[in-house]
């Protein structure tokens, strides 16, 4: 049974952070990463606290982590609903892990300072938007 992962995103500009003057590495990695997930057959949803929070108010879990930890706990990563990671956006490896997704660095990690191979285009957007801003 595919898993599935939720992605509970800071406030950022855009869905994925990865537009404007000043681009965050790790996110645009992060959202290579994703892409990747959902290759290998994960459901990925995301979402941005400034663009969704109603995503945010509606499940019990993230709004108990909320209550307890304030925004610090962002970016949150539950799989099937279980919390699996908070505070940072893990590697590949690790959301393999996180998965059971196979990992094999060989075939499924870009090369040090390579391009990650996808597009920025055709990365995933919180909402399941097609837009940057």
């Amino acid at each position: 049974m595919p898993k599935k992962m939720e992605v509970f995103d800071p406030a950022m500009c855009c869905s994925t952070g990865i537009c404007g003057p000043s681009v965050d590495p790790s996110l645009v990695r992060f959202a290579a990463d994703l892409d990747w997930l959902q290759k290998k057959g994960v459901e990925v949803r995301r979402y941005n606290l400034s663009q969704e929070p109603a995503a945010f108010a509606e499940n019990q879990l993230v709004r108990d982590k909320l209550a307890t930890d304030s925004t610090t706990c962002l970016p949150l990563i539950l799989v099937d609903g279980v919390e699996k990671s908070t505070a940072t956006y893990p590697s590949r490896r690790q959301l393999a892990a996180m998965t059971g997704v196979d990992y094999d660095p060989a075939t499924d990690e870009p090369p040090a300072g390579q391009d990650t191979g996808a597009p920025l285009s055709s990365l995933p957007l919180a909402g399941g938007g097609d837009k940057c801003c």
